[in-house]
């Protein structure tokens, strides 16, 4: 096992290294690891998980967001989105690098896929934050990681697959995520004030100054973000309301983002066209993306390691906190190489016994899973949201690792917070039981 998860490591870094493309990175491992270390033929698996990739309609989504981010960004109304937020946060430190943690938080509880929350809020925050002055790193920093709340934050995928294998009710699952999801917002936002504070307004990192202006042109540019707020709040509601699923809502985000552009002012068949091809083309990159990396997970199930790795954790007969601390490492590792949904249904097919007998409350381990899955998708070297991140802007991975660094060392303290205060999680969903 061990000289087979070396070969995987070092091939996968030499391909990444090497300048090939990402998803052929993905690819190329997991045929290294289909040929030489199992009895499998790799085309056959190929060919069945591209497919299995490439068709399903939940995917629908993605590229409809990422339509409505660049018509958003495209038309004016994001640069609108900063200048009716710029007077509130200027005093704050970190000022309009604020609007990537919030805004990822609320687009997050619009769709609920990180891919998704990553690449339409980067489209609209990230040439905003660089053409006023801001540190390029902290604004990769801040929006790959805020990104991943798309997984903790109602709707989300992860806890609906928990919820139904372990048999828990997935309202309280829903309820139970807010808190850490709000918690990891708080360590986020806290920690760029104290960057602020301490480097970022002395090295001149935090843009350009906005100048004060009185509380009623403040009003008059706060106009501004109400198409926004109409667009966000027409999401929410048709999910909420009944009236679409999330899937559709993305469709609905598209229109109303046209219409909206439209009685801006702002939009043309020039900007229309623009948008389209871009968004396909960043559609295209992320799919591509997924199919190599659902390539890469079935191979890493034939191999065995993941379920070989499970086996020897439960072997160990460790107490309930070292059991969550080797949990999370070997999850992180295991997060390397597999995809949130074959990580949650890894876990619960083979440790859900372990963490009965250790008496962890199943809701509460449902969010920590979740949390710890959040961070995988910034955790190198095939962090998900890391390559989003590289794909918008063309950076090289390690600079985007390092900007993510301290936000997932962060995640880690949330862990910490809610295996000593677990009510951050359970208050809400007991609190529906009364």
């Amino acid at each position: 096992m061990l000289i087979l998860s070396v070969a995987i490591i070092l091939t996968l870094g030499l391909l990444l290294g090497s300048g090939v493309w990402i998803a052929f990175a993905l690819i190329g491992t997991a045929w290294v690891a289909l040929t030489f270390f199992t009895p499998f033929a790799a085309g056959p698996v190929l060919a069945s998980d591209f497919w299995g990739a490439s068709y399903g309609w939940d995917l629908t989504a993605l590229p409809m967001f990422i339509w409505m981010g660049e018509i958003l960004f495209r038309s004016g109304l994001a640069d609108n989105m900063f200048r009716g937020l710029s007077p509130w946060l200027n005093r704050l430190p970190g000022r309009l690098l604020h609007t990537n943690i919030i805004g990822s938080g609320m687009f997050a509880a619009v769709c609920g896929s990180s891919a998704a929350t990553c690449a339409t809020v980067g489209k609209m925050t990230l040439p905003e934050l660089e053409r006023r002055g801001y540190d390029s790193n902290m604004a990769i920093g801040t929006l790959a990681s805020a990104s991943t709340l798309g997984l903790l934050i109602p709707p989300s995928i992860m806890l609906i697959v928990y919820g139904v294998v372990t048999e828990q009710s997935i309202s309280r699952l829903f309820m139970a995520g807010i808190g850490p999801a709000l918690l990891i917002l708080a360590l986020f936002i806290g920690y760029l004030v104290l960057w602020a504070l301490l480097k970022g307004n002395r090295e001149g990192l935090t843009g350009h100054d906005e100048s004060s202006m009185p509380l009623g042109e403040k009003l008059r540019n706060t106009w501004a973000l109400v198409p926004i707020l109409i667009l966000i709040g027409g999401i929410i509601g048709s999910i909420y309301g009944g009236l679409a699923s999330p899937t559709e809502a993305a469709a609905i985000g598209v229109v109303l983002s046209i219409v909206i552009a439209r009685f801006n002012g702002s939009f043309n068949r020039r900007i229309f066209s623009d948008s389209l091809f871009a968004a396909i083309r960043t559609a295209c990159m992320i799919a591509f993306i997924i199919a190599g990396a659902s390539f890469l997970t079935s191979a890493m199930g034939f191999t065995q390691i993941p379920m070989q790795l499970a086996r020897a954790i439960g072997e160990m007969g460790l107490s309930p906190t070292m059991l969550l601390v080797t949990l999370t490492l070997l999850l992180l590792v295991m997060g390397c190489f597999l995809d949130g949904i074959s990580l949650i249904l890894l876990v619960t097919a083979i440790i859900m016994p372990l963490i009965d007998a250790a008496g962890f409350d199943l809701i509460w381990f449902g969010i920590y899973l979740v949390v710890v899955v959040e961070m995988s998708q910034i955790t190198p070297p095939v962090g998900f949201n890391l390559f989003v991140i590289q794909g918008l802007t063309g950076k090289d991975i390690l600079t985007i690792t390092r900007a993510t660094l301290p936000f997932f060392l962060l995640m880690l303290l949330s862990i910490a917070l809610m295996h000593w205060f677990p009510q951050i999680a359970l208050y809400l969903p007991q609190a529906m039981n009364r």
